[in-house]
């Protein structure tokens, strides 16, 4: 790798010590981590909040500088202050001038400005958040990191049409897994948290920040019917409270319209709120359980939680949104298509009902594909061969009766329910869209479809044109 580099790194999310807000955050530091240890130096500059006010290190080599003030909590970060943009991008572009490569962690710093005369590495964790996506439109950086073929095939359809040559910058790198960590381990310390006497019940967990597309309301469904109709009347359900649940407005709303509906249900009972889990707890919190809901409409650019359950033993129900249709195959993980409470019920009847774990066959094939040395590696690989390249040349799409179309990576045909459609959460019933994306999978020409018909499927982000050059 060479002399050993000055990285300076963008975190628009909050950083701790020794706890992790998201899946994103736990990621960024086992690469930080990873590279600490090679002897690289990084600079981690990322937001206040309660609990991260102060500067810390991860490693000798790792210190974290809390000093952007983006508005918390999220989402809209942008929603603050117009000094305390214009400070941040003085903070982030003070930091790079002092290293010799920049990365951006879910590239939330949307202004190419700041980073353009170093090299730059920006990795872009969702597909969902309004500055995210500013981030890939505005994209300037030398290398683009993508955690899933999802996410990137998704990027590439919004972003190469106006710059073709992005395609050649992009890396799908999946997330990776310490496979020691996430193994069963027999909970005791978890019971700190929650109450013991859990352990004495069937356990169904929803281990997700308090977002109505994760699918909290699906799982009461799929609980009703397992206390109603099932049998499953011992059935607990643990939910983790945010950590602003009893301070954010927005939160305590959430909360309050949650019960209801628990109790409206039937269930109050059944659902158990506690704590938010710290990282040391999580192996023990999914080692409790006996099947994990991940059955919502979020569009999960890659979602650690159904691989972090099967590794410490308990089976995950998945929904068929974005990178969960395709990151594992059937025969290791159950899924079900978004809203089919009917199917989702009877798995967890199944799962509950055998006492299934995760298969032998299953933890051989997370370790040989979703190693966490493996995933660091290539993290590492492209952060530090990044070199300077020339700025992308953007230009207005071309298009016009020889415009190739095809289905949108965001849309996928459900055999029972028709085209669903990521971003919208819907089932469209088109019959000539169906007709038309099955017999030309690789795509179809404008002149094929009616223009007036055509133009529908795009604006509503059910086609997208064929780049080719």
């Amino acid at each position: 790798m060479g002399k050993h580099k000055r990285i300076a790194v963008f975190s628009m999310t909050p950083l701790f010590p020794d706890f992790a807000m998201g899946g994103g955050q736990v990621q960024l530091k086992k690469v930080a981590l990873h590279l600490g240890e090679l002897g690289h130096r990084l600079t981690i500059l990322s937001t206040q909040r309660e609990g991260s006010m102060t500067p810390f290190h991860w490693h000798e080599n790792v210190a974290i500088r809390p000093v952007l003030r983006f508005k918390q909590p999220y989402p809209e970060p942008y929603f603050t202050p117009i000094y305390h943009i214009a400070n941040a991008m003085r903070y982030m572009g003070e930091a790079i001038a002092n290293a010799d490569i920049h990365y951006s962690h879910d590239g939330g710093l949307i202004f190419p400005l700041v980073y353009q005369s170093k090299p730059t590495v920006i990795s872009l964790r969702s597909i969902i958040y309004p500055e995210t996506m500013q981030a890939a439109l505005l994209f300037q950086g030398d290398e683009w990191i993508l955690p899933s073929e999802h996410t990137r095939a998704s990027y590439e359809a919004a972003v190469s049409p106006f710059a073709p040559a992005v395609r050649d910058r992009m890396h799908a790198i999946h997330n990776g897994f310490d496979w020691d960590v996430f193994r069963y381990r027999p909970p005791a310390d978890i019971f700190e948290i929650i109450p013991a006497e859990i352990a004495d019940h069937p356990v169904m967990l929803f281990p997700h920040r308090p977002d109505l597309n994760k699918g909290i309301y699906e799982v009461v469904q799929v609980a009703q019917r397992l206390v109603r109709d099932m049998g499953w009347e011992r059935l607990r359900v643990l939910v983790p409270r945010w950590l602003d649940a009893e301070s954010d407005p927005l939160n305590i709303a959430y909360y309050d319209q949650l019960r209801r509906a628990i109790n409206e249900a039937g269930l109050a009972d059944v659902f158990v709120f506690h704590d938010w889990i710290s990282e040391a707890l999580i192996p023990e919190y999914y080692s409790l359980a006996d099947v994990t809901m991940c059955i919502g409409n979020c569009v999960e650019t890659f979602g650690n939680t159904p691989f972090e359950s099967l590794g410490c033993g308990t089976l995950p129900i998945v929904s068929r949104v974005a990178a969960y249709r395709d990151l594992l195959p059937d025969k290791h993980i159950d899924r079900v298509d978004y809203g089919d409470i009917d199917h989702a019920s009877a798995l967890a009847h199944q799962i509950l009902s055998e006492g299934r774990r995760t298969a032998a066959a299953t933890m051989r094939y997370l370790k040989a594909e979703y190693s966490l040395e493996t995933m660091v590696s290539r993290f590492a690989d492209v952060i530090l061969k990044a070199v300077k390249k020339p700025p992308l040349q953007y230009r207005l799409p071309k298009l016009g009766a020889e415009t190739i179309y095809q289905l949108a990576p965001w849309c996928y045909i459900s055999p029972k329910r028709g085209i669903f459609h990521d971003f919208q959460a819907i089932y469209q019933n088109d019959d000539a869209l169906i007709q038309i994306t099955s017999d030309h999978p690789d795509g179809f020409p404008a002149a094929a479809v009616d223009g007036a018909r055509l133009r529908a499927w795009i604006d509503d982000g059910y086609v997208v044109p064929v780049v080719t050059s």
